[in-house]
């Protein structure tokens, strides 16, 4: 377990970053907040939670921690990977690739040469996930990705938000003529609307920032909740996972993410971002400014801050960080 000392270290670290990261609302020169998802999120602009959860199961929280928001895109993660142990790594490739697209998120756009979708982190490639998650019907489907959420978060009680869920239903007609196209393209196959009901039940599961950084800690420790023990994903498909996390999470600017910040990560345009440091830690991220990729302005602010600070980026030199040696068993 974490010490004291060090507990409280970290803790001053994080409280440092969140208030580093309010400046200005987090902004570099030359960016600027273009949106809220949904639109009346702007009456919310100065949420902000901070939450990190090492693979022991310390957690560390700060801000706005426990307003619940929907995973939205970062659900693509966790249905990813249900996919992947339904059906294997071979069979799953065949449906969705791991190419990052250049493309953002609700793009209409595939990988032609091998039919089908470029990722699984853009939402073609997630209703191909949904599609692969084995059920007899659509809510014997919902039923099982949901039990895993739940082993994820440690939270037994997790829910679809019904009224979440029926507002995805009703203006869903970009995924509804995308998901139609792909089925004519042999992409996708069954009940459209049936498959759409998964993904969008997915989308519309809310958690706080200290439950989206419990189940960053679920990957980064192996696939195993750091508190219950549960395995939520096998460890053969965490790799692919993690993976393409780093390649494909942050929309159509995972390269620059890739280049600059060097964790995986997943967004979502409610305002969240979820990141993972292999065998050491989750980071939660909630606020709902959104740059013009869909991703959180101050989660960027926040992940780029603590990649430089710590050393954290996956090709860096520990020795560059700005505290000298290695900072991430500190973390840990």
């Amino acid at each position: 377990m974490v010490a004291q000392a060090e507990r409280e270290l970290v803790q001053e670290q994080l409280e440092d970053l969140r208030s580093s990261c309010s400046k200005g609302g987090g902004l570099l020169p030359g960016e600027e907040v273009v949106s809220y998802y949904p639109p009346e999120m702007e009456q919310q602009a100065d949420l902000f939670g901070l939450a990190g959860t090492n693979i022991d199961g310390t957690q560390w929280e700060t801000g706005d921690t426990e307003a619940r928001f929907p995973l939205h895109s970062i659900s693509k993660v966790f249905t990813y990977g249900m996919a992947l142990e339904d059906n294997g790594l071979d069979a799953t490739l065949r449906r969705v690739g791991v190419e990052p697209s250049g493309d953002p998120f609700n793009s209409i756009t595939f990988d032609e040469v091998n039919n089908r979708p470029f990722n699984p982190m853009i939402n073609a490639g997630a209703l191909v996930s949904a599609n692969l998650v084995h059920g007899a019907s659509k809510e014997e489907r919902v039923d099982r990705l949901l039990e895993r959420y739940r082993i994820y978060t440690g939270n037994s009680s997790l829910e679809v938000d019904q009224k979440i869920l029926a507002e995805q239903l009703r203006s869903n007609d970009r995924n509804l003529g995308l998901s139609y196209l792909m089925r004519s393209l042999g992409m996708l196959h069954g009940d459209i609307d049936d498959n759409l009901f998964v993904y969008l039940s997915m989308c519309s599961i809310t958690v706080t920032t200290s439950e989206l950084s419990m189940m960053a800690a679920t990957l980064a420790h192996g696939g195993r909740n750091p508190i219950t023990g549960d395995r939520a994903l096998h460890h053969d498909h965490l790799r692919t996972v993690i993976s393409v996390m780093n390649m494909c999470g942050m929309y159509d600017a995972a390269g620059e993410w890739a280049h600059d910040v060097g964790i995986p990560a997943k967004s979502g345009v409610s305002g969240g971002i979820m990141a993972v440091l292999p065998n050491y830690f989750g980071l939660g991220v909630f606020s709902p400014g959104l740059d013009r990729h869909g991703n959180s302005v101050r989660g960027i602010a926040v992940c780029r801050e603590l990649s430089a600070r710590f050393g954290l980026h996956v090709f860096a030199d520990p020795n560059d960080s700005r505290f000298g040696r290695v900072a991430q068993p500190e973390l840990a």
